[in-house]
């Protein structure tokens, strides 16, 4: 099934799901700031999206520039960052089996549904 990973404040994020609703197929709609995502969680979803954790941060967010920006940080230690502040991921995030996208721009979506 295919999973979104939703921000609602987020206008990329609310276009994402828009589209996902206008395809007709069935989705599942996971609020990753309510429903925090595991280390396992994000691990799997780097991997499916082909890129390192880094490429997965909103760089942009005060608290990567406060606590993270600069840093020599592991993979392990972006992840972690990305578990105790889930506002750092980048979204939305859609997956479709072993494929997944960031929807920036919303069209990639289209790519993997």
């Amino acid at each position: 099934m295919i999973k979104i990973y939703h921000n609602p404040r987020c206008s990329k994020s609310r276009q994402g799901l828009a589209l996902l609703e206008a395809s007709g197929q069935e989705f599942e709609v996971i609020k990753y700031l309510d429903q925090p995502l595991s280390s396992e969680d994000l691990k799997a979803i780097v991997s499916k999206l082909g890129i390192k954790p880094l490429d997965l941060i909103r760089k942009n967010e005060a608290i990567w520039k406060s606590d993270y920006k600069g840093k020599t940080l592991t993979d392990d230690a972006i992840i972690e960052a990305m578990v105790t502040n889930p506002k750092l991921i980048e979204r939305p995030i859609v997956v479709n089996g072993t494929q997944a996208v960031i929807g920036r721009p919303t069209e990639l979506i289209s790519d993997i549904i």
